[in-house]
């Protein structure tokens, strides 16, 4: 896993080191820099060593020098690309180099490439015939890539804070992004949370030509849900076969490394899954990792120790208390690299953090809960449906606010919290009802939070376009393409991803490798949620590998006691605003709700908290 970063134009090999520097979290093993002064062309990069350790220095060039390449991620096939290559010719320096294959296949298959590719990535490749820069992210958007063309200069990074070294750019706050940020709790791909600087979404690619000082970007894949026409005699032995195969198979390339490997162990369904599959695959001894809190409601490490005992892992269990919360934030702000609300990002950072001290890699179980229906408003789709059909609208209001007396709790999932939100999603169209159910802020309160009218198909485009786009007219498959597309992209996969390489750790996704996805997206959404029961047709295809205690037991989610944290004042927000774009006065209302418990404002407190921390620390 590594740090990427260049730029064509205004600059200097200095400006280039300023950029791969502050990366170096990403790549502590090596950097390397190269330039081509009379195109003004610049390719930097941090390396941290994973794959062929001694072969894969980059930037990495083909023999005849006309090909180069920087790369961050993983490509999991690369040995039946490079046989494959072989076989048409191509002639390999490198050992085992799974960067080299990019290269030779750039060559031979050109923008087609990243269709051929398993795996997780950001690469841009600089062809110095053509004069072009191909820049390819990976499907679901697992490694970042921010790009922005300013003052007659393209430049490209791994991260938002590697970019902004570079003296052609101007950072400054989008008002847009920052509604979106408290609408959703992240902010969601294009956008980033400066004005003229973008993410490349997942599945996309960026062709830049040097002449023209053009940027063109093209989607190569898209989740798609098309369901099987034919349900099998059996479906639930059938696909379940089919299932534990493609996952074994993931598990098994992923497991591919030259340095020491471990799994992050929850003890849910998906880390459970990940380590029994890894365990019957390896030779060695397997390491897993947890973490536990010390409140009980957001504890699960019984758990996870009871998987390890049934799988004879070696088991690292630490726990997060509040003294090691608050020792961790400061570290975490500086280096987020962008404000991003979940606060799971705590116990995942500690996570990577102990993780790091004896692996280089971990496997986790990210993308089960989004491919298989595993959230908890699957599961209250049908009640939510017919609340919407049989409770007049003109009571909604009322509604709420007779359940808005209901003692506030401060527990993990509590049924006040969830009672709550629910209601405050049904209180708006159907293809809001997902982004307001989990964002920080509900859109009148945004109107609030900023002093003027928010538009509401702006702020929730992406949902809107997820919604609306899904090829099914089915509330389940609609929610599928929500959590599938957008939270897992912009959510999921950016904490895991800064909480990762913070600590110079690199995380694998078995769930996410493109075989196993490509059949689980055929299955109808009946299967996925059954009867009320997520991940049903994942649990049975599981039954044969895990005990139903494990599979069947509640789910917990990765939460931390963030609303008791702001209730006692272990953090607090003063509504000090040096933006001046949101309104002091709310946030000090809500802020006091919350204390006085009359009200459950975690996420928006969370939220507002850390992006103050966050600007305050990158304003340094």
């Amino acid at each position: 896993m590594c740090g990427i970063c260049g730029f064509v134009g205004q600059g200097d090999l200095q400006n280039l080191a300023n950029m791969t520097n502050i990366m170096t979290h990403r790549g502590p093993d090596a950097e390397g820099l190269w330039s081509d002064k009379g195109k003004a062309v610049y390719l930097g990069h941090r390396r941290l060593s994973i794959i062929d350790l001694a072969g894969g220095t980059q930037p990495m060039w083909t023999a005849d020098g006309a090909l180069g390449v920087v790369f961050n991620g993983e490509i999991y096939n690369h040995v039946e690309l490079r046989t494959a290559l072989i076989d048409a010719g191509h002639q390999f320096l490198s050992d085992h180099s799974d960067t080299e294959v990019l290269l030779h296949g750039y060559r031979e298959w050109g923008g087609e490439l990243p269709q051929r590719l398993n795996g997780m990535w950001a690469f841009a490749i600089y062809d110095r015939r053509k004069q072009e820069i191909f820049v390819s992210r990976d499907r679901f958007g697992k490694k970042p890539l921010f790009y922005s063309l300013q003052n007659g200069t393209f430049v490209f990074a791994s991260e938002l804070s590697s970019l902004v070294k570079h003296p052609s750019i101007t950072a400054s706050i989008n008002s847009m992004s920052l509604k979106k940020y408290f609408a959703y709790g992240y902010i969601p791909a294009p956008w980033s949370l400066y004005h003229n600087i973008f993410k490349l979404p997942g599945g996309y690619n960026l062709l830049f030509s040097l002449p023209e000082m053009k940027i063109e970007t093209t989607k190569y894949w898209d989740l798609v849900l098309e369901p099987f026409e034919k349900i099998p005699r059996d479906p639930e032995g059938e696909w379940g076969e089919i299932i534990r195969d493609l996952l074994q198979r993931a598990v098994k390339r992923r497991l591919m490394s030259d340095v020491p490997l471990g799994i992050f162990l929850s003890g849910g369904i998906d880390s459970s899954s990940i380590t029994a599959l890894a365990v019957a695959s390896a030779g060695d001894r397997i390491r897993s990792f947890s973490i536990g809190f010390e409140e009980s409601s957001f504890d699960e490490s019984s758990y996870s120790r009871q998987v390890a005992s049934l799988l004879g892992t070696d088991h690292v269990l630490e726990f997060l208390s509040l003294e090691k919360s608050m020792s961790l934030l400061d570290d975490i702000a500086r280096k987020l690299d962008e404000p991003m609300g979940d606060s799971s990002i705590l116990p995942t950072y500690l996570l990577c953090k102990e993780a790091r001290k004896q692996v280089t890699v971990a496997l986790g179980g990210d993308g089960g809960d989004e491919l298989f229906a595993g959230y908890d408003p699957f599961k209250a789709l049908y009640w939510a449906e017919l609340y919407g059909r049989l409770i007049p609208k003109s009571i909604h209001t009322a509604i709420r606010m007779v359940m808005a007396h209901m003692p506030t709790s401060h527990r993990n999932m509590s049924l006040d919290f969830r009672i709550k939100r629910t209601l405050r999603g049904l209180s708006y169209p159907r293809r809001f009802w997902n982004a307001v159910w989990l964002g920080p802020l509900e859109p009148v309160d945004l109107a609030e939070l900023f002093n003027e009218p928010v538009e509401l198909e702006e702020v929730y485009a992406e949902a809107i376009e997820h919604w609306d786009n899904c090829p099914q007219d089915d509330l389940a498959d609609k929610t599928l393409q929500f959590y599938a597309k957008l939270y897992l992209q912009d959510d999921i996969l950016v904490k895991v991803d800064r909480a990762s390489m913070m600590n110079s750790l690199e995380v694998r996704a078995p769930f996410l490798d493109i075989e196993l996805v490509d059949f689980v997206r055929r299955i109808p959404s009946r299967y996925k949620c059954r009867r009320g029961q997520p991940k049903y047709i994942l649990k049975k295809a599981l039954e044969p590998i895990l005990p139903r205690d494990i599979l069947y037991r509640s789910k917990k989610g990765f939460g931390i006691p963030i609303g008791k944290w702001f209730q006692e004042r272990s953090l607090a927000v003063n509504g000090a605003d040096s933006t001046g774009l949101m309104k002091t006065p709310f946030v000090v209302r809500m802020a006091e709700e919350h204390r006085s418990n009359r009200h459950d404002h975690r996420a928006f407190l969370w939220n507002t908290w850390l992006f103050s921390q966050w600007n305050e620390l990158s304003r340094q």
